[in-house]
């Protein structure tokens, strides 16, 4: 009988579409960024993300203890300082607000995975990711830095460091740096295909950390190049690194699946200020229907081959997952 091939059979009811469901989202699996800041019982609204905030250390405790009892279990903390410098001492100040929140947060939530972004861009009065020469961002000093802040952040009760900076040598630099002081067993989770990428945009209003000049595509890597982003993974793991990211995430799903297929550690994307910004105005506008386009977003993301997804709808998405 024609046809032979049915697949429309397994798509009949709700139940047996889930049963037969090849990609699962799961909240174990969602990392949540956010933005901490000095000052105390602040809240401060982030105008091109709407719905995600800057937070002093009082608040994003009592944030993130709702959130984690909420089934979300991993937080990426990124720093906005009270003073900026052309060296960004406060990465690798022991008093830095990243540093005062994690020590904090370990406190109050003792099992939480606590993920710090590790790059000076937050912190640089020029808002580069290292330290300049000229124009210029210098590679090797910037590593001695990253080194620094990496232990630090270790200190104060990171469960992992992230470097964002894209500096060649920083998963050897900063590997050997928590060897040598006694964290050997803090991972590193390194952001190994890191773009050059117009989705930035609201992350600059988030962090505080658009450049003085210029831009970024001298040590971020072109969106044009696809073998590229194998070259820099390769490296970070021959480095020491024990998890990789690609970001962003929707754009590069090619580059996600490719790393996918040629590693074995696991493996992050990280959706970024831009693809939130761009549901969230296409939903408030009536054109996409929110929760399903986000979910759709997030299952794109798994099915090419992310096990970890870094999302600011984590809390959001944890509750429709285990409702």
């Amino acid at each position: 009988m024609f046809p032979n091939e049915r697949p429309r059979r397994l798509r009949q009811s709700a139940n047996l579409r889930r049963l037969v469901q090849e990609t699962r989202l799961s909240a174990d699996a969602l990392i949540y960024p956010v933005f901490v800041r000095p000052g105390t019982n602040r809240q401060d609204p982030i105008h091109s993300m709407p719905g995600i905030y800057q937070w002093s250390v009082d608040r994003l405790v009592e944030h993130l203890t709702e959130v984690y009892q909420a089934g979300v279990r991993a937080f990426l903390l990124f720093g906005i300082p009270q003073h900026k410098d052309s060296v960004g001492s406060e990465a690798y100040d022991p008093n830095g607000i990243v540093q005062v929140a994690l020590r904090q947060l370990r406190e109050s939530l003792p099992d939480a995975i606590l993920i710090a972004d590790l790059c000076l861009c937050e912190y640089t009065d020029h808002g580069h990711c290292g330290i300049l020469e000229g124009e210029r961002v210098a590679n090797d000093p910037t590593l001695d830095l990253l080194a620094r802040a990496a232990v630090e952040q270790a200190r104060a009760g990171a469960t992992i460091v992230a470097p964002s900076d894209m500096m060649d040598g920083r998963v050897q630099a900063i590997r050997s740096a928590l060897d040598a002081a006694g964290y050997s067993e803090v991972p590193i989770m390194s952001y190994a295909a890191k773009y050059a990428s117009g989705f930035y945009g609201p992350f600059r209003e988030a962090a505080e950390n658009t450049p003085a000049f210029g831009d970024r595509r001298a040590y971020q890597m072109d969106p044009a190049n696809r073998r590229e982003a194998m070259r820099e993974v390769l490296l970070d793991l021959e480095e020491g690194a024990d998890m990789l990211i690609v970001k962003p995430a929707m754009p590069y799903l090619d580059i996600l699946s490719d790393v996918r297929g040629r590693v074995s550690v696991p493996v992050a994307a990280y959706q970024v200020s831009g693809e939130f910004a761009m549901i969230e105005a296409a939903a408030r506008n009536g054109w996409l229907e929110r929760e399903r386009v986000i979910m759709e977003s997030l299952t794109s993301i798994a099915r090419a081959g992310a096990d970890m997804i870094i999302t600011y709808w984590a809390p959001e998405a944890a509750g429709w997952l285990q409702g």
